[in-house]
């Protein structure tokens, strides 16, 4: 027995369009097929009158298999989804987890993934048992391999170093280049974890796509974004755990953990800057791991106070 064609939609009301102008009363209608149209359909149906009308939202940064505790099994990463979903996020960019999502994908309560694959990072320098840990002359060849499977390669840029005390580069400029071209070759682009300064110029200057948090950025390296196009997501609501980072490193580690709350303190500012600047900014929650999801619209907001207003930090989501 054949499924009962779905109705054409009518809505009406007021459009927020995923653009930075901001909103305007109107009407749209969707196809049976799920796309919207700005082209009356015959015979729909009005379903919606007078309210508040949006896109789906898209949560740039998220890691969907990852819990407190590491990965988790697929059962766990689907709740993961439909809560991110339901959230109002129907497209996720998984920057970095060590399950693969795959199966889910032809779950319709499902948000559409584009993935990462997962984080390379070098021994020692990331969260035990996510990436896959790598010396430096071997990052190119891994990089290659994950950018065939996947749109995006996620690299861990700075992490503490535990015989300097404090945040440190995991990779030489040299080989970062050639990664990134690497990547591109294969037609994927390169985000990196960065939270510190030192990283960024060679990730930048390496022509890298994108930088996740960036608490780093210093008038310099904004600069260097602007002029290359690199983009930004904050993560906004996970920079407030930053004391309990630093806290976190107790006497063991005082220089990271002074480094980690000076990052915080001045973060609105730097990531104002960025925005000031034309750095172009995205929303992204880094949900799993300390960060629950389904709090894009949290994102959102931070973005909002810090210098996008409500209209462009809607539009970066």
């Amino acid at each position: 027995m054949s499924p009962t064609p779905r109705p054409a939609l009518h809505l009406r009301g007021v459009l927020l369009d995923g653009t930075a102008e901001g909103e305007h009363a109107g009407e749209l209608w969707v196809t049976p097929e799920g796309r919207i149209s700005l082209e009356p359909l015959p015979d729909a149906d009005a379903v919606v009158d007078g309210a508040w009308i949006l896109p789906g939202l898209v949560d740039a940064h998220c890691h969907v298999g990852i819990g407190p505790q590491g990965a988790v099994d697929l059962e766990t990463a689907r709740e993961q989804g439909h809560t991110d979903a339901a959230a109002g996020a129907l497209l996720v960019r998984d920057c970095g987890s060590p399950v693969d999502t795959r199966p889910l994908d032809d779950d319709p309560r499902m948000p559409e993934i584009v993935r990462a694959g997962r984080h390379l990072a070098r021994p020692r320098r990331y969260i035990r048992d996510l990436p896959i840990d790598l010396e430096p002359d071997e990052l190119p060849a891994a990089v290659a391999e994950q950018a065939r499977a996947n749109a995006w390669v996620k690299l861990v840029g700075d992490w503490i170093d535990r015989g300097e005390g404090d945040l440190a580069p995991l990779w030489p400029d040299d080989v970062l280049r050639a990664a990134i071209d690497a990547a591109h070759a294969e037609g994927a682009r390169v985000t990196a974890h960065v939270f510190g300064e030192d990283a960024l110029p060679g990730l930048i200057g390496a022509g890298i796509d994108g930088i996740e948090h960036g608490t780093g950025l210093t008038d310099t390296t904004i600069a260097m974004m602007v002029e290359r196009g690199t983009v930004l997501v904050p993560t906004l609501i996970n920079v407030e755990n930053f004391p309990e980072f630093a806290d976190a490193a107790g006497e063991k580690f005082p220089r990271y953990g002074t480094h980690m709350r000076e990052l915080y303190a001045r973060a609105p500012l730097t990531i104002s800057a960025a925005i000031e600047a034309g750095v172009p900014v995205f929303a992204g929650t880094d949900a799993g791991g300390g960060i629950v999801d389904g709090r894009v619209v949290d994102e959102v907001v931070a973005l909002a106070r810090v210098g996008l207003g409500p209209a462009r930090a809607l539009a970066a989501a």
